[in-house]
């Protein structure tokens, strides 16, 4: 401070009549009060102030100024402001801080936070581990750490698959062999199969799948006979197939409960699976002398009847029957000209209307139909005439053949008339007067009627 004050002093020096300690001049008895202008100007505050003390004042508001600039250097760098001789601060030529182009040039976030962004360069950003792709060589163990086990070393990681219990196998299983049903691929199952940890479950892998076969149809079951056949040996073993059926046994009071029919249904697996060679050939005679129960006895009775027909010339491997959309078209026919004339026969439209559902085969009901009318067409009597207008009534009104298929397999016979009519001369006639009693009672639409063919 004091060097100020003499840089000051030496700059403006001052005269001898300013060092007078009086104020006024030397001519009072004139009444003259004359003020100095130099002194009149160092009144701050009503306070009169000497030269020295004016200095001290003017050093101070330098260094306040400088100190003032100092502060806020860092905020105001890129302005370029600094300070003149007289403590004045100049102002440089670039934006003002509220401007945009000094928003950009600001490189201190006024967030306090980024917007989470990796780094030019950097090794990521927000909730990254490392820089990407970045591979971390293995870390090498040391002998001499005192954490160190020689059991660790060379250590193979497999994945462990835990065992099913019984809750999580029933949900599991169930509907692999339900989409089986669909597809009938056996080697899809076993695949399946073999990626779970079955376990002591693996048993209960036939009891379950013949269960499911009961409620269903018998193409289901003869699926179901085809698939245990192709899992013995190289998912289950030969005595998880008897410890299955031995299950099966001891659970048919609570099967009849849901499939009246079970104990003769087992009995049918059971005498299959021996003629696939799945089950020993003593496994219905281990039973004799210790059987309490009807139903077991009834399923054990059952397949010791199929077997010894086996051997009279009975194929068991096809006692299920074939599901329809694996049988060949000719032999589709064949058993629906038996159904009809089995009907004309006995006049059990029930009986009918079950076999025809029992072919498993909605999609070539108009065959049935077609059928049925070249049967009346060639018949000579009214009774076939009668009867197969009350049967497609029947199948009409409960829907087994529905209205797309009974459209079609009359107008198969619109179509064939002219070839049929050659061995039978009076067809026009007879189809005629078949298509208007349908239409009467309400197989067929009008339209349908309006399209017979006339002669």
């Amino acid at each position: 401070m004091a060097t100020d004050c003499e840089a000051w002093l030496n700059a403006n020096p001052v005269e001898a009549d300013d060092l007078s300690d009086s104020f006024a001049s030397g001519d009072e008895d004139n009444g003259k009060s004359a003020i100095s202008n130099k002194n009149i100007n160092n009144e701050i505050n009503g306070n009169w102030l000497s030269s020295s003390s004016t200095s001290i004042h003017e050093a101070r508001l330098k260094a306040k100024a400088k100190r003032r600039l100092r502060k806020n250097s860092s905020r105001d760098s890129g302005r370029g402001d600094s300070l003149s001789d007289n403590g004045e601060i100049i102002r440089g030529t670039s934006a003002a801080p509220t401007s945009p182009k000094s928003k950009l040039l600001d490189r201190k976030s006024r967030l306090g936070k980024g917007r989470g962004l990796p780094k030019k360069g950097g090794a990521g950003g927000k909730g990254v581990w490392g820089r990407s792709g970045e591979v971390y060589e293995p870390e090498e163990v040391d002998e001499k750490d005192p954490n160190y086990d020689e059991a660790q070393e060379n250590c193979v990681y497999e994945t462990v698959v835990p065992p099913l219990d019984e809750r999580v196998f029933e949900k599991t299983v169930t509907p692999i062999v339900q989409e089986y049903f669909e597809h009938g691929d056996t080697n899809e199952v076993a695949e399946l199969l073999a990626e779970l940890n079955l376990g002591p479950m693996r048993s209960e892998v036939p009891s379950l799948a013949v269960s499911l076969a009961l409620e269903a149809k018998a193409s289901h079951r003869e699926l179901t006979s085809r698939l245990l056949a192709d899992l013995c040996g190289s998912v289950l073993s030969r005595s998880d197939m008897e410890n299955s059926f031995d299950k099966l046994l001891r659970e048919l009071p609570d099967l009849v409960l849901d499939t009246p029919g079970a104990p003769q249904l087992v009995g049918q697996f059971i005498a299959r699976a021996v003629s696939d060679q799945i089950l020993s050939e003593g496994y219905i005679e281990g039973y004799k002398g210790r059987v309490d129960c009807e139903y077991t006895r009834a399923a054990l009775d059952r397949a010791a009847v199929l077997l010894k027909m086996s051997m009279g010339g009975l194929r068991i491997d096809n006692q299920w029957g074939t599901g329809g959309g694996q049988r060949p078209v000719i032999q589709l026919i064949k058993e629906m000209n038996l159904l009809l004339k089995e009907y004309i026969l006995s006049g059990d439209s029930k009986e009918a209307e079950r076999c025809l559902r029992d072919l498993e085969v909605p999609h070539f009901h108009h065959e049935f139909v077609y059928e049925a009318i070249v049967m009346v067409l060639e018949s000579k009597g009214e009774k076939t005439f009668k009867m197969v207008l009350q049967l497609l009534k029947s199948l009409s009104t409960s829907s087994i053949i529905t209205v797309d298929q009974m459209r079609r397999g009359y107008e198969r016979v619109y179509m064939d008339i002219a070839e049929i009519n050659i061995d039978v001369p009076r067809a026009y006639f007879i189809l005629e007067q078949f298509v208007d009693e349908s239409f009467s009672m309400g197989i067929i639409d009008v339209k349908l009627r309006d399209l017979c063919p006339c002669r």
